[in-house]
């Protein structure tokens, strides 16, 4: 068994498969480890564990069972993007490409990323059926948290994250072991998007306007027509008046945050 499964899939092949979901679920827990023993984060918190209880119409069980059936279909479909496109049988990367080559493939897998799921995930919302059939599954967590990040229905998970992933890949030209990391920063990326903890010292909210905060506008009651823009950056929500600036605020008691959004453009985080 395990040599037939080494003569279809390379070790490099492997690893694109395996590593988003292994990165997943290590980065996810490690929140849900540090915010269920610590209150390290407590401070930064947009909803409390109650929140999470009463506001979610999904169950944690649910969710996880709902992760691991898109993460099934996704290892799946990355098998057969990678044989089609010709790194099958068993090969290696070559040899190492410069630095700026390989930057310059990842700008852009994450443009090609960003516009994919910007699009696909608007339309999910501009038209009733696809909403209420598929994408609404994703909204039964209108209080995000870390391993919630790939919670939807299959469907959803397969136009919107998949086969943006798959086109990322093709039009970037990287070979497996960039792909590799490519896929798992942009997993990170994702999971820390619904994480809910918006700390100041957080690499990934400095780097990026499109964060948890960010993010959680989309989420709120009535924010289903803003803030479209995942996982990297703003810009198609900047381009095509989708954009919704905002506020953190310290809520009552020092309980956590607050995220208050404005239709204002002048008003901005």
């Amino acid at each position: 068994m395990a040599a037939a499964a080494a003569a279809f899939m390379s070790g490099e092949e492997l690893v694109v498969t395996l590593a988003p979901v292994v990165v997943y679920w290590v980065y996810a827990g490690m929140y849900e480890v540090v915010l269920a023993r610590t209150t390290v984060l407590d401070r930064y918190r947009l909803h409390s564990r109650r929140e999470e209880e009463t506001k979610n119409i999904a169950s944690r069980k649910d969710v996880v069972r709902g992760v691991l059936l898109q993460q099934a279909i996704q290892a799946a479909i990355s098998v057969a993007v990678i044989k089609l496109e010709g790194h099958g049988g068993g090969g290696t990367d070559g040899p190492a490409e410069p630095f700026l080559v390989v930057a310059a493939r990842f700008g852009v897998a994450m443009l090609v990323l960003d516009a994919w799921q910007y699009f696909m995930h608007r339309l999910m919302h501009s038209v009733p059926y696809l909403y209420r059939r598929f994408h609404s599954w994703h909204h039964r967590v209108a209080a995000p948290y870390a391993y919630a990040a790939q919670y939807g229905h299959p469907v959803d998970g397969v136009l919107t994250e998949v086969l943006s992933g798959a086109a990322a890949y093709l039009a970037s030209g990287m070979p497996p072991r960039a792909a590799a990391a490519f896929f798992a920063f942009a997993t990170v990326k994702g999971v820390d998007d619904h994480c809910g903890v918006a700390a100041p010292w957080n690499p990934l909210h400095a780097l990026f306007r499109n964060n948890t905060a960010y993010h959680d506008v989309h989420h709120q009651r009535g924010g289903g027509r803003r803030n479209f823009s995942q996982p990297f950056f703003v810009v198609w929500d900047r381009l095509l008046g989708t954009h919704a600036p905002y506020a953190l605020r310290q809520r009552d008691g020092g309980q956590g945050l607050e995220v208050k959004a404005f239709k204002d453009r002048q008003v901005v985080h």
